[in-house]
């Protein structure tokens, strides 16, 4: 073979041997590059579920200690519960996707107020959606956020009602005071505020009017001035005896602008 010839031919190998290392490499490193974006996304992924599970420094405790018992006392909450007025009959008519849709566009829309006004969601039971202020750390002014989620409330279900053509109402109760929050599950992970401060809001909404806010004296007093009320006077409530309770009827500054136009 003339050594042109060989040279040329050694001269290929080498390049195609180097091509096919290069290739090899590139095909590698792409694959493992792949890798990784799956891997973040995953990891993208896990970090926006833990977060709808549970407020942001809880979910970073959580993280940082995984064998930790979180378990907070909060001097000072304020918890609401509201509940969509005539929703067994209407469950009982709809099919299922229709149902999940409509509470879906409901509280979809109290999601929404909740973020606005700084109160954490802590979640629905059937019909019934739970939220409060002043955790999981301590908050200025949590029950006015609180009682302006309220008034925001009957505003977008009055405003569902004339986009749907049908009423919707929901009834709503708050109460102030001390309450435990904290994780509890070891698969299913999940945020919840327990004690007679969260008991008290509930019997609020359970005795409480479709369409209108009702509130404790303790709620009544951590709201303040700036709202108007409605008294309602002695009611006996299951389990709590009697209570002297109001209706929050709106924000002061509206009705008294309501008033100087009236004159």
């Amino acid at each position: 073979m003339p050594e042109s010839v060989a040279t040329f031919t050694f001269i290929l190998s080498v390049s195609m041997s180097a091509i096919i290392n290069f290739i090899a490499a590139f095909y590698t490193f792409r694959r493992a590059e792949a890798s990784e974006d799956a891997l973040e996304a995953e990891h993208e992924r896990s970090e926006r579920l833990l977060l709808n599970l549970m407020p942001a420094s809880i979910a970073a405790r959580l993280k940082q200690r995984p064998d930790e018992i979180i378990a907070d006392g909060l001097p000072a909450v304020t918890i609401l519960f509201a509940d969509i007025v005539g929703f067994t009959p209407r469950a009982a008519r709809l099919p299922a996707d229709r149902l999940v849709s409509f509470l879906n566009r409901i509280f979809s829309e109290f999601d929404t107020l909740a973020e606005r006004h700084g109160l954490e969601k802590i979640k629905t039971i059937g019909d019934a959606y739970m939220v409060a202020g002043g955790l999981p750390e301590k908050q200025e002014g949590h029950a006015r956020a609180v009682a302006e989620i309220a008034l925001d409330m009957l505003e977008v279900t009055a405003a569902l009602s004339r986009e749907l053509g049908e009423e919707i109402a929901v009834r709503i109760g708050i109460h102030s005071g001390p309450a435990v929050a904290g994780v509890i599950g070891s698969r299913k992970l999940f945020y919840d505020v327990w004690g007679d401060t969260v008991n008290t809001a509930a019997r609020m909404e359970q005795h409480g009017q479709a369409g209108r806010i009702q509130v404790s004296h303790e709620a009544r007093q951590a709201i303040g001035d700036g709202y108007s009320f409605e008294e309602r006077g002695m009611v006996l409530i299951k389990g709590k005896g009697r209570m002297k309770l109001h209706f929050l009827t709106g924000r002061a500054e509206t009705a008294d602008n309501s008033t100087s136009a009236a004159a």
